[in-house]
């Protein structure tokens, strides 16, 4: 058992599921969405991010386009949350709650896509 590879597939994973537990509950609540578990969605990704610009093959070329999308959308949210809470009167609305939890839902369909290509490049992987 390679080392590497289960700690690169573990990040990929654990990014896709941070990522996912942020996206689910109701658009616009923010009672449903916790700025912690969006900010560890972010720091996971960019470690699978990392992780993934050692591997030279094609298919790791893809693997970093979609986790270079995945870390733009949570960027984007993340700033967003900051700049309504920190930065302006207008707070955390219903509004700029579905703005964050959409630009999450475009990095959890480029994580969806990551791990549809681990998955199956480890199916067609042969000694």
């Amino acid at each position: 058992m390679n080392l590497e590879k289960v700690f690169f597939a573990f990040f990929i994973v654990l990014s896709l599921t941070l990522n996912f537990g942020f996206f689910i509950g109701e658009l616009d609540n923010p009672n449903h969405h916790n700025v912690y578990e969006l900010f560890a969605a972010l720091i996971v990704s960019l470690i699978a991010t990392i992780m993934k610009f050692g591997d030279r093959a094609h298919i790791g070329a893809v693997l970093l386009a979609t986790s270079l999308v995945a870390d733009l959308q949570l960027i984007a949210a993340v700033i967003v949350w900051g700049i309504f809470v920190y930065a302006t009167d207008t707070g955390l609305t219903s509004m700029v709650m579905a703005s964050i939890v959409s630009l999450s839902g475009g990095a959890l369909l480029a994580n969806i896509i990551s791990v549809v290509i681990l998955v199956t490049e480890t199916v067609m992987f042969r000694r």
